[in-house]
């Protein structure tokens, strides 16, 4: 009899030690898989390169902008084609972007501003079916540009040869 006892208990023991075992393999399992997840893929971020090339003439276009805003009126949207029959119209010729800013705000800010202005100008052209090869950003000399405060807010468009 105290034999059968000794074996049941033995038994119990043997189950109560597996299910602790599967326990602790679960939660150490979990824990690996966890630190060990693949992560998202990291979208690349691009510097955007400013081409050392002198503006040629007036611009052809100028698209304003709102205060701080590097978002594209509805209206500046529509000049856009203008630029496109003018590349057409010049074998070999390119799409060159200046951004400016006003007074307002700080000179970080507002060299940031600039850019993402011209940004948002290229990335229209390309959506508007101009090859992104063509359309370059020139860092201006001075990004302050302008009489009034609105006419400061700008990207002249130039269309020239490279």
């Amino acid at each position: 009899m105290l034999d059968q006892d000794d074996d049941d208990l033995r038994i119990v023991l043997g189950v109560i030690f597996g299910v602790i075992a599967l326990v602790i393999g679960l939660v150490i399992g979990l824990g690996v898989h966890v630190t060990h997840k693949p992560k998202a893929p990291v979208a690349m971020v691009v510097e955007e390169v400013f081409a050392e090339i002198e503006p040629q003439g007036d611009a052809l276009v100028k698209v304003y902008f709102a205060v701080g805003e590097a978002t594209l009126s509805p209206e500046a949207l529509e000049t856009l084609n203008q630029v496109k029959t003018a590349l057409a119209e010049k074998e070999g010729a390119i799409v060159l972007l200046s951004g400016f800013h006003d007074e307002t705000g700080g000179a970080a800010v507002n060299a940031e501003v600039s850019k993402n202005r011209a940004k948002a100008v290229k990335e229209a052209l390309v959506g508007a079916g101009v090859s992104a090869d063509k359309v370059l950003l020139r860092k201006p000399a001075v990004t302050l540009g302008g009489e009034s405060p609105e006419e400061a807010r700008r990207v002249d468009i130039r269309v020239q040869m490279h």
